[in-house]
């Protein structure tokens, strides 16, 4: 009598004998916790046993044409599992084509990453996008095929080769919500097809969707209201969540789940070791909710870390949840269940720049008192600015008051209208996706412009527009994260105003912050006269110090000390390291307990510090109670990262 084999069996059975041993250990640790969130997503329909032992088996064959490098690395970073956490982590965003132009010469731009210090390269999408307009390449018709604009397939293995041998991963965007209309799944659709069109959330008219839309949101209210699309082909309605060009693939679907994760693996191995997982808050829709953060979207990122942890563990999964600081810890899952390796901290991030605007850092010491300790082997990304705009309602949980509902939306809005260049403010920033004065838009710019360097009119407005460049980059770089640079922001690049000249990049003030690498600013960087070379020097600096010091590790111990005043922010890194922060344009001075050497320069204070208006300091204790055993920057500034 033959029995059906189980889905285990029928991975194990299409491995080569080599790799069969450490795949059975694998799956013995993640195994029951796949086995456990698909069975409660799909475990009700009648062909959960058989789609499950198919999804098994195409897991198996894709671990099996792993490349040998991979895999050699994928036991490296399994026997070390917080291998990531480390403080000479250092990451950095581009998109290729602003960076290097192509594939190709985004390599002839590694010696420039090794100089800085960048351990971690975030190339935005890169995979083949809609024809025509396709929101920044994040509406992706082909998961297998690099846009051909920027290289190919081989091209992209010949870089992720590359950045591996000097000791740099290679981060992709995974775009896991929706595909572009022209993908072939949304082709099939159109022509009919019911597989396909399974694939999607089809409406046959808008009596279900305008019921959704009494509880849902709008992420581009201007240039896309409302969250579903007419498609005349489909005699129906789409869920679209972002443009009418972007459909969200149903993940009540299980063939959705396979073929994503599928793709996902087939990524991991061209030499992609770490994926952003775009908007994974909308992975699940439930009517009378805002259709995130659900339950089940959590179960399908557990799901997903479970298939990367048997097939690729040396990969990482990336959570773009930008959420409240309340809903960030459960994009780590749990010991049981672990979900993504990384979290963007968006909210330490917001609440830096609203530091700024208020002259105050209640705000940033609001969102750090709220941000849970990591669980091991986990990271917060933190970073000044992306490609993005500046959410401002991921601090709404902060920003308001108890007996106020209307204050925290006020108060944003306040900061919103600054970092738009009203009032008198120095910030040249733009609003994103509001007509409305008093709402609370987002904000737009590169971090040079916002922080006043393009409208500064003299030396000293100058001066202190790089310091308040600095201190948001010394914040990031200290907090306790993987800390993430962006494009141009190393040599201060402002805002990249030719975006109204293209028609298709017009209507999209997020193009103000991606501007081509500047050659002729990276050029100077080494002229101490030059604005570009000032940040430079002083960031690499930073850089340089950080790796010196276990302290800023990511999950190292971090505590708030007392300022006595509202503008001065203290952070302690363990009982040696103090960084402090001044979000005034007036000095400010604060109480110390003992002697500190200013890592900087190498002055020793004690009993008191003053900062200068927007000024930052790195502190190692030096009293005999504590040893420093912290390098000082004499010792450090002939050496590279």
């Amino acid at each position: 009598m033959t029995t059906t084999p189980t889905p285990v069996e029928r991975m194990l059975a299409v491995l080569p004998e080599p790799l069969r041993a450490v795949a059975a250990q694998r799956l013995a640790g993640a195994e029951p916790v796949l086995r456990q969130r698909l069975a409660g997503l799909y475990g009700e329909r009648a062909d959960f046993l058989p789609w499950l032992g198919e999804l098994m088996e195409n897991i198996g064959r894709l671990h099996a044409a792993r490349p040998a490098a991979l895999h050699q690395q994928d036991a490296l970073r399994a026997a070390q599992p917080d291998w990531f956490l480390g403080q000479q982590m250092l990451g950095y965003c581009a998109y290729v084509q602003r960076f290097g132009g192509t594939l190709n010469g985004v390599g002839e731009r590694i010696a420039h990453l090794q100089e800085l210090g960048v351990s971690y390269l975030h190339l935005l999408p890169f995979l083949r996008p809609r024809a025509g307009e396709n929101d920044g390449g994040f509406a992706v018709a082909n998961f297998d095929q690099v846009d051909p604009a920027l290289g190919s397939n081989a091209d992209l293995e010949a870089l992720t080769a590359r950045l591996r041998g000097a000791g740099i991963s290679l981060c992709s965007d995974f775009i896991l919500n929706h595909v572009a209309d022209d993908h072939a799944w949304a082709q099939g659709a159109r022509a009919g097809d019911p597989a396909l069109r399974a694939m999607f959330h089809v409406f046959p008219d808008r009596a279900l969707p305008d019921r959704y839309e009494q509880t849902l949101g709008q992420v581009f209210p201007q240039a896309a209201p409302g969250n579903f699309s007419h498609v005349e082909e489909l005699g129906g309605w789409v869920w679209t969540t972002f443009y009418p060009y972007q459909w969200d693939l149903n993940y009540a679907n299980p063939a959705v789940f396979a073929e994503m994760a599928a793709a996902l693996l087939r990524l991991a191995n061209r030499g992609i070791e770490v994926f952003r997982l775009d908007s994974t808050a909308f992975l699940w829709k439930r009517e009378g909710t805002n259709c995130m953060n659900q339950p089940e979207a959590h179960a399908l990122l557990q799901a997903l870390r479970a298939v990367v942890a048997i097939a690729a563990p040396g990969v990482l999964l990336k959570a773009e949840a930008i959420v409240p600081t309340r809903q960030l810890p459960a994009y780590f899952g749990s010991a049981a269940a672990p979900e993504c390796h990384i979290a963007y901290h968006s909210s330490l991030m917001a609440a830096g720049w609203a530091a700024l605007a208020e002259q105050d850092a209640g705000l940033l010491r609001q969102v750090i008192a709220a941000t849970p300790a990591l669980p091991p082997a986990a990271s917060w990304l933190s970073y000044v600015r992306c490609h993005d705009d500046i959410g401002w309602n991921v601090l709404r949980d902060e920003a308001g008051a108890a007996d106020d509902p209307t204050a925290a939306a006020a108060r944003l809005a306040r900061i919103a209208r600054f970092f738009s260049g009203a009032d008198g403010s120095y910030a040249a920033g733009a609003a994103f996706q509001s007509s409305d004065p008093h709402a609370a838009h987002g904000s737009n710019g590169m971090a040079a412009s916002l922080a006043g360097l393009e409208t500064a009119r003299d030396a000293e407005q100058r001066a202190a527009a790089r310091r308040r460049l600095l201190l948001l980059h010394g914040l990031a770089l200290s907090f306790g994260a993987l800390p993430v640079l962006y494009m141009g922001d190393e040599l201060a690049q402002q805002n990249d105003y030719s975006y109204t000249t293209r028609p298709q990049h017009a209507m999209d003030s997020r193009w103000l912050q991606r501007p081509e690498f500047d050659l002729q600013r990276w050029a100077g960087r080494d002229d101490p006269h030059s604005e570009a070379g000032q940040v430079y020097a002083a960031l690499r600096q930073l850089v340089r110090l950080r790796r010196r010091l276990p302290e800023l590790a990511a999950g190292a111990p971090l505590a708030q000390q007392r300022s006595g005043d509202p503008a001065l922010l203290a952070l302690a890194r363990g009982a040696r390291f103090l960084a402090l922060f001044n979000f005034s344009a007036q000095p400010r001075g604060m109480a110390l307990d003992g002697r500190w050497t200013v890592l900087q320069d190498d002055r020793v204070i004690e009993s008191s510090v003053t900062l200068e208006p927007y000024g930052m300091l790195w502190l190692a204790r030096t009293d005999d109670a504590v040893s420093p055993q912290i390098p000082s920057m004499a010792a450090t500034q002939g050496t590279t990262a």
